[in-house]
């Protein structure tokens, strides 16, 4: 069914974030700032984050393990944190070549180029069931890397091959971290040296809060979710405006359309140039007045510059 730009749903929205950057900058403890989050660490590291950060975690050895516990009660949690997402690639691959032999090569353990397909497949499927089915917050870290390009340095999510494009193509949000000036900072706009995604308004670099200082709690996640969702609903606002204004429009129009005679043709076109349109208001309103111009049997007379009813040919009969 298709749908206009006013009929976005206002309800609360969860989110889909990439984390990236080097070692050490903060990362695992940035994650589980999101709402009630659940740490998924198949990276081994939750001993690096600080105990008044931990959070409830599982360390699945094998990827089945991993889907066993997803199928857990998990209503206590609003935030699945998968740390890191290259060791979660790292889980599929011989999942996936169990699933089909033909995603192995011969030694049986590393990936074919199928089954490099088969692993970005998984990890969308992955994310899509966290996402639609479970119904929470999906925050994925990455390590990062640099490339160099030229003289240039770039900064890259450490993943192999074109599984990069099955990583960022599910995200609603991905940002890099850096230190900047001594401060730690996430980048959500794309720029020379990295790739980041931003939306609903959230872009640009924003410093983060310095977690030394104990009183200062670890929830710029949450907050960052809750600004999303209060973004979508001041959008849905101004839609719930244009779309009252829309409807004004068409209300005072579409009943002169209507009524339109060849003698009023010229008042009606006026009104359609000069009234201040909204939303879809102008095409659908050009649609109905051309219906009926047909209706009506007229046609535009290019010297005289108006509208005439349109003459019809008398047919001779042949002799």
């Amino acid at each position: 069914m298709i749908k206009k730009p006013s009929d976005v749903v206002s309800t609360t929205k969860k989110m889909r974030l990439l984390i990236a950057g080097f070692p050490g900058i903060g990362k695992t403890t940035l994650a589980l700032s999101a709402p009630k989050p659940l740490h998924i660490d198949v990276d081994r590291g939750v001993d690096r984050v600080q105990a008044k950060n931990r959070c409830d975690f599982i360390q699945p050895e094998t990827y089945e393990e991993l889907l066993e516990d997803l199928k857990s009660d998990l209503s206590d949690y609003e935030t699945l944190v998968f740390d890191t997402g290259g060791k979660l690639l790292d889980l599929m691959k011989p999942f996936v070549i169990r699933q089909d032999s033909k995603n192995g090569q011969k030694d049986g353990q590393t990936l074919s180029i199928k089954g490099y397909g088969a692993v970005g497949k998984e990890f969308q499927r992955l994310m899509d069931y966290a996402f639609y089915q479970l119904n929470k917050n999906v925050v994925v870290i990455f390590h990062a890397k640099e490339d160099k390009d030229g003289e240039a340095t770039k900064l890259r999510i450490l993943v192999e091959g074109s599984t990069k494009d099955n990583v960022w193509q599910p995200m609603d949000l991905g940002g890099f971290m850096e230190m900047y000036n001594n401060k730690r900072t996430i980048g959500f706009s794309n720029c020379e040296r990295y790739f980041a995604k931003g939306t609903h308004g959230i872009q640009g670099i924003i410093e983060l809060p310095n977690l030394d200082d104990p009183s200062v709690p670890n929830d710029f996640l949450t907050k960052l979710f809750n600004q999303v969702n209060q973004n979508i609903l001041d959008e849905q606002k101004y839609f719930d405006e244009q779309k009252k204004k829309y409807e004004e429009v068409m209300n005072e129009v579409v009943p002169v359309i209507d009524s339109m005679t060849l003698e009023t043709v010229d008042e009606v076109v006026e009104k359609m140039k000069t009234i201040n349109h909204v939303l879809t208001s102008e095409k659908e309103l050009k649609h109905k007045f051309k219906e009926k111009i047909l209706e009506l049997n007229l046609v535009w007379n290019k010297e005289l510059k108006k509208y005439e009813k349109k003459v019809e040919e008398v047919k001779q009969d042949e002799c």
